[in-house]
């Protein structure tokens, strides 16, 4: 982009990690397929630990081009049936990102397995099937553990399938990434409303310019 980032844009593309992520959650669970390119950007963001600023944990801003129009369209209040699912999962998301957060022993163990399994990561094209697996083990460990679960819904007949359910679990374990790092930006679930329109306009200006996928 050329140009520092602001407060609200830096929150923005954080806030578009946890849509994307909840995006291609409700996509796996419903038709058994995902868009490779935003998979990996979402992995992406779990194995990147010192990121000199907010669009390098993504690989870039065109990393959550498709969370940026995913949550456009759900600060727009578009109630269409699509979109009701990924809204849910994203503010399930937030709170379960706090509850995470209150268990600093859990977030150890789980930066510590991340930079473990951090080696696998280096080509994401041709290994984001065994990624998202390992990734699934760390989530299982841990956040399973908690009282607190994300119901996720769609097809019983993808949603049984262990390949998608590795994918789904890793992209829990991303969302709640970006959620952290949300909230590390200043981020707020109350501040969400009162917020909307400025969130609206900085997620619809940040995706205008990004390539076509």
């Amino acid at each position: 982009m050329g140009r520092e980032l602001t407060s609200i844009e830096k929150q923005t593309l954080a806030l578009a990690g946890v849509t994307q992520a909840a995006r291609i959650v409700d996509q796996v669970s419903r038709t058994g397929t995902y868009p490779v390119e935003f998979l990996e950007s979402s992995m992406h963001s779990l194995f990147t630990f010192d990121a000199s600023d907010v669009a390098e944990v993504y690989g870039g801003i065109a990393g959550v081009k498709l969370g940026l129009i995913n949550l456009s369209a759900m600060l727009a209040n578009r109630d269409e049936a699509e979109n009701r699912d990924v809204t849910r999962y994203v503010f399930n998301l937030l709170y379960l990102e706090r509850k995470f957060a209150a268990s600093p022993e859990m977030m150890s163990v789980v930066h510590s397995r991340l930079e473990h399994a951090s080696f696998r990561a280096e080509h994401f094209a041709s290994h984001v099937g065994a990624i998202c697996h390992s990734v699934s083990g760390i989530y299982q460990d841990t956040l399973s553990q908690l009282r607190y679960r994300i119901k996720v819904t769609g097809s019983e007949q993808h949603l049984r399938d262990e390949g998608n359910a590795d994918i789904i679990r890793a992209l829990l374990l991303a969302g709640i990434r970006s959620a952290f790092l949300w909230r590390q930006l200043g981020g707020r679930r109350w501040r969400l409303l009162f917020q909307r329109k400025q969130l609206l306009q900085t997620s619809q200006a940040l995706s205008r310019n990004l390539p076509v996928v």
